[in-house]
């Protein structure tokens, strides 16, 4: 895949967090013990992502519980973020990302200067069981909402030295137009549900230090639209390989579809500078644990 340095991250599906505590705590500690192994054997080509022992909101008040975890991967396993699910127990009861419910999270990662890499996992809602692969429904799902929370919230405000990636360019892309002023419904809300609008002199934040966005997406029109949106400066290099896209051939590029170089490299408004920050720089300067 012309990749250099590989960032190894705990496979999503099979982080298990929807099991009892003690299990979870077991199997993310042996997770990040593999990946871990997988580092010492080939040091100049992996660093760590690691898997936080996340669990239901039956177990857990807040994120206090995957603290420990994330100091260990970080200080003694040598790793250069972690891993979030938003929905660790596949049924949409866990807080959103801008409740105190992760504060200790964030407080610990800003401290650690690790990035938290969001990715959900499995979901269990039923009414997507007759889907293909389901899960692929629930990372679209919980990860626009995740940037859409962290967007319209004060999380950064309150954690300027958070840095957050949200995976597959950051769930769907939006279809407004952006800085439009929104006519009758406050944004295309709709009638009663209540909407919290900022101040009418309140300025539109910009995260551009704190929220960005992977490439995962195998089609090329999704993906040039998503660099469109977020930005170059906000986007960096990502593939699942091995992962879903390995035994597909990509009818374009003549390459198994998880091989996203051509296709970053086919986008015709990139400039070379442009491709250099997606491939390498923008992940430099997200990923400050990781020395070059």
């Amino acid at each position: 895949r012309n990749v250099d340095v590989q960032f190894i991250s705990p496979r999503p599906v099979a982080m298990m967090h929807w099991e009892q505590p003690h299990l979870v705590e077991h199997w993310t500690q042996t997770t990040n013990d593999t990946i871990a192994q997988t580092i010492r054997l080939h040091p100049g080509r992996f660093r760590g992502i690691a898997q936080l022992p996340q669990v239901g909101i039956e177990f857990s008040g807040d994120s206090s519980g995957c603290v420990p975890e994330l100091e260990r991967a970080v200080t003694e396993l040598g790793f250069v973020g972690a891993m979030l699910n938003p929905d660790p127990a596949g049924d949409r009861q866990t807080p959103g990302m801008n409740d105190e419910y992760w504060f200790p999270l964030y407080e610990a990662a800003e401290a650690l200067e690790s990035p938290l890499v969001v990715h959900a996992s499995i979901t269990r809602d039923p009414r997507v069981t007759i889907i293909p692969h389901n899960y692929q429904y629930n990372f679209l799902t919980e990860q626009t909402l995740a940037t859409q929370l962290l967007e319209n919230s004060t999380v950064f405000e309150d954690f300027p030295r958070l840095r957050v990636v949200v995976c597959h360019c950051g769930g769907a892309p939006s279809r407004f137009v952006p800085r439009a002023q929104p006519s009758g419904l406050q944004g295309g809300g709709q009638v009663g549900i209540g909407h919290r609008a900022a101040p009418a002199h309140a300025a539109i934040p910009e995260w551009n230090d704190n929220l960005f966005f992977d490439t995962c997406s195998y089609d090329q029109d999704y993906l040039e639209t998503a660099i469109k949106q977020r930005g170059v400066n906000q986007m960096m290099f990502g593939t699942e390989a091995p992962g879903s896209g390995t035994a597909v051939l990509n009818p374009d590029t003549g390459k198994p579809a998880d091989d996203m170089v051509p296709v970053v490299d086919r986008i015709g408004f990139l400039t070379q500078d442009d491709k250099d920050k997606i491939f390498r720089r923008n992940a430099l300067r997200v990923f400050p644990l990781f020395k070059d």
